[in-house]
């Protein structure tokens, strides 16, 4: 059996759809020194809403929550439903250190102990 709704019920359907979204969802794309919520992640791109975010282009960076994600070089895709789709170019991982110039030793210690100063 199919429903038929009228287009304005289902137009308020997705904007529910769309404010459900925006308040469970904790990832953010910034550019520059702006930052905007994604709708949602695809596993080739992400999707933003296309009212009051401009058009992205270029490096940007991805935060879920402050936990910096990934480091990214986006295109435009496609603008669809009220939504803006972007493409990843290019999806670095970030990391939590400096990346390394040199091989670290295995059997290299921890951490040093310090002498105490004597008394």
């Amino acid at each position: 059996m199919t429903t038929y709704f009228s287009k304005e019920v289902r137009e308020g359907l997705a904007a529910a759809h769309r404010k459900a979204l925006k308040r469970r969802n904790r990832l953010r794309v910034q550019a520059g020194e702006e930052i905007f919520p994604v709708v949602r992640l695809k596993d080739d791109g992400f999707v933003v809403a296309a009212e009051g975010v401009p058009k992205l282009r270029g490096r940007v960076d991805l935060f879920d929550g402050t936990r910096h994600l990934w480091n990214c070089l986006i295109v435009a895709a496609e603008e669809e439903g009220g939504e803006m789709i972007y493409e990843f170019k290019r999806q670095t991982p970030t990391t939590s250190g400096p990346a390394l110039d040199f091989a670290r030793d295995d059997t290299a210690p921890a951490g040093y102990l310090t002498r105490s100063p004597e008394v």
